[in-house]
């Protein structure tokens, strides 16, 4: 990753978000300066210091691998403010305070260059108030790049021009952040509050609001709020526990006061009695004692009582519900079936159903009636809400499911205006011949824009047809993205976090059989695959069907099988969750173009079973190429699986041999993994030839030992269960000939014995249990 538009960088203000800003600045390739206040003592680091230590423990890790802070150089204000004369573009990310921010920008038009770019990562501050003091030579090369929290992981960038900004510097950012960044740049005018956290804050607020007007419990308003909404499992309450109550305050008051007055933000963004209270109480959050959610005396999840409260006081905590709402679970049921899960939430006469209507009434109506005075492309707010706060659908994507004279029956029920932009029966989407278009605030339809080398497949894909697709995977033939790259299969998984079954395989296994000149497994999902579905494997033990397990193992194994030898280039483009089954399929292409977030691993060994698919075998043979050694390849092998160990970067997953450096590659931008994807199958097509069989031993009996005793004296240390060293013992019996035999192996040998160590282990009680406590307990069925 190689920086080409920006040499000298400065962040101003060493907070959560100056110092995220820092990070992938570095995660970047690049170096960075990072100043702050200087410290309170001579024993006491400067803050710019003690940032750095947060981003070393932060979790999810800010830094994609902990020497990236080494391009972190900190200083003071005092100090070493003379050093940002050598500067060409410096972020300020100091408190949101229009005097602090104006006197620091008087002191840096001292002392920069004639050239250098100043943006602020303001949330709420116009330009037009944060520069109206400053001399027009600085208003032109000054801008708003707000990044949201955390800065690695949340792709949206809001850039906000100003009246003076040059097109040059607009221009500049924007490719920074898309290509070095990788972030997805939302272009913003200078109002209030921008696009993201004027939408996503007032869709909380009204959730908040609907949830206490409609008498719906915390976690039920959440389930409902949260997947069948196409928004993240956090829901309402949940994520307002995540960021932080008081933040959340704080923002609320932040956007009521610069809000217009008339504006609908200002009809849900009052004082909340309850919240003022648990705030007092010390209840933030996850951060503090509790929040919305908490855990109990009992050590399960225990939520606020809210029905019936009247505000003031704090109410009492009772145990969470594990029963999801009666139309959550209907929605999942039309997800999983590959149909609308809106319908099935705002059907009915009941509480749930009300509260459905009227918060999406609410909402949507919101997002339409910034049109045309927040943006002119309803485009816009849709990629800030997917963007910036993980939707997966934005608001119009939402209205167009819903249709136009449903969405009118919703607006009435909730009492809203209908914006100018919902009077017309027309969608906001539609395909063009082969193109996507939006229909603008002019109610002119024009394309769906995006930069060039960007594709995003969610929206790419309404203008294509699958050649083959059941419900959990859907086969495409890609011809004109790139020149001279044409007739390439693309794999796409779409069931519920991309599990694997059997259906998922057999769109694998057609790919590898109709090839074209070559195959690229991808998807637009937040995870690529979280595995193989463990509720097959549950009902395969429930009815002790063994051989039921071991033909579903077989034709996985098949499948990849198939993959790894198809006469064409085999390119894996993940990005999030790559994990057990998921990776399985990944180690069976020619190289993977990964996105920088990707978290890779074989995590089987948590649920008292042994990857099934291949993975011990790709494993054990990769480390045999690093190590040269068999009885390495199996001792390391053997610990990646047992501690199931990931990699939260491809970086780190380089360690555990998941992610190979010198062939396998990454990208910043996820939005630019499928164009990446398609250009490296063409480099590969002229020279390519399928991988040849693997020559394959055994490793010596004599690990066995070793191997246990290590278990023996984790198990007696307490570090593991008795049920760990079983299911370690097998892992290592895939690698290991327990005659003493230390043979040659072939890869069938290996498929098999992967089979029969998944079998044994599935018999057995604890596993049985692992799965269930998983599926049940484990997989967050709410929060």
């Amino acid at each position: 990753m190689t920086n080409t538009v920006f040499n000298n960088i400065a962040v101003i203000g060493a907070g959560t978000m100056g110092s995220g800003i820092a990070a992938q600045i570095a995660n970047a390739g690049c170096d960075v300066l990072l100043l702050d206040l200087g410290s309170k003592d001579q024993n006491t680091k400067t803050p710019a210091a003690a940032a750095l230590d947060r981003l070393l423990a932060s979790d999810p890790p800010q830094l994609m691998h902990k020497r990236n802070v080494e391009r972190i150089t900190t200083g003071t204000i005092d100090t070493d403010f003379n050093k940002l004369s050598e500067c060409d573009w410096i972020i300020e990310a100091v408190v949101e305070r229009l005097d602090v921010k104006k006197a620091l920008y008087k002191r840096l038009d001292n002392v920069i260059s004639a050239d250098c770019i100043v943006s602020s990562n303001t949330s709420t501050i116009p330009i037009k108030l944060l520069v109206e003091d400053m001399p027009t030579s600085f208003r032109e090369r000054f801008a708003i790049t707000h990044y949201f929290n955390p800065v690695r992981y949340m792709r949206l960038l809001e850039l906000v021009r100003g009246k003076d900004t040059s097109s040059r510097v607009i221009s500049k950012l924007a490719d920074f952040n898309d290509r070095s960044l990788g972030k997805g740049v939302v272009r913003c005018a200078d109002t209030p509050g921008f696009l993201g956290n004027r939408v996503g804050v007032f869709a909380l607020q009204v959730g908040i609001d609907e949830a206490i007007s409609c008498g719906l419990s915390v976690e039920d308003a959440d389930a409902l709020m949260g997947r069948p909404m196409g928004i993240p499992k956090t829901g309402v309450f949940g994520l307002y526990d995540l960021i932080g109550i008081d933040l959340m305050v704080d923002v609320v008051k932040s956007l009521n006061n610069i809000l217009p007055a008339g504006d609908a933000f200002h009809v849900v963004g009052k004082e909340n009695k309850t919240i003022t209270s648990m705030i007092k109480n010390g209840f933030t959050g996850n951060k503090g004692r509790g929040g919305f959610y908490k855990t109990g005396p009992d050590g399960l999840s225990h939520t606020l009582q809210l029905v019936g409260h009247k505000g003031g006081n704090l109410p009492p905590y009772a145990a969470a519900k594990k029963e999801l709402p009666e139309l959550a679970i209907k929605a999942a049921a039309a997800l999983a079936q590959n149909k609308e899960p809106l319908t099935k939430i705002i059907e009915g006469n009941s509480n749930h159903a009300k509260f459905c209507r009227r918060v999406l009434g609410r909402v949507l109506s919101y997002a339409a009636s910034l049109l045309p005075t927040v943006t002119e492309t309803p485009q816009d707010i849709d990629d800030a809400m997917k963007l910036g706060f993980n939707w997966q659908r934005g608001p119009f994507e939402l209205i167009d499911a819903i249709g136009h004279s449903k969405m009118k029956e919703l607006l009435k029920e909730a009492g809203v205006k209908t914006p100018d932009a919902l009077q017309h029966d027309q969608p906001f989407y539609k395909v063009d011949g082969s193109a996507l278009t939006v229909r603008h605030a002019d109610k002119k339809y024009k394309p769906f824009s995006l930069p060039p080398g960007v594709i995003r497949f969610q929206m790419k894909r309404r203008t294509m047809t699958p050649i083959l697709e059941n419900e959990a995977a859907s086969l495409f033939v890609l011809n004109g993205f790139a020149e001279g790259v044409n007739d390439l299969r693309l794999v796409e998984f779409h069931s519920k976090a991309n599990a694997l079954t059997d259906a998922s395989m057999e769109i694998v296994s057609a790919a590898a059989e109709d090839h074209g000149s070559g195959i690229i497994i991808h998807n637009d999902a937040q995870h690529f695959s979280a595995g193989v579905d463990l509720n097959a494997f549950r009902n395969y033990i429930e009815k002790e069907d063994w051989n039921g397990i071991d033909a579903f193992l077989r034709r996985f194994q098949e499948a990849v099988c198939k993959l790894k030898y198809t006469p064409v280039p085999v390119i894996g483009a993940p990005s999030g969750l790559a994990a057990g089954g998921g990776f399985e399929v990944l180690a069976h292409c020619d190289r993977l173009v990964a996105h920088t977030n990707s978290v890779m691993g074989l995590v089987e060994s948590a649920v008292g079973v042994v990857p099934g698919g291949g993975g011990i075998k790709e494993t054990y043979l990769r480390w045999f190429n690093a190590k040269k050694s068999w009885e390495d390849a199996a001792w390391n092998t053997w610990m990646n699986l047992g501690y199931a160990a990931t990699g939260s970067s491809p970086e780190l997953s380089a360690k555990l041999q998941y992610f190979l450096e010198g062939r396998d590659e990454t990208v910043m931008n996820r939005d630019r993994l499928l164009t990446r994807a398609i250009t490296l199958v063409g480099e590969m097509q002229d020279n390519y030839s399928a991988p040849g069989k693997p020559s394959l031993r055994f490793a010596n009996h004599g690990l066995l030992e070793k191997m246990s005793d290590f278990m023996e004296a984790g198990v007696e240390r307490g570090d593991f269960m008795p049920h760990d060293k079983t299911v370690a013992m097998t892992i290592a019996g895939v690698m290991i000939d327990a005659t003493g035999q230390n043979g040659e192996a072939t890869e069938n040998m290996l498929y098999e014995r992967e089979r029969e160590a998944f079998i044994k282990l599935a018999k057995t009680s604890a596993t049985y249990q692992r799965i269930s406590t998983m599926l049940d307990d484990g997989a967050p069925v709410r929060n």
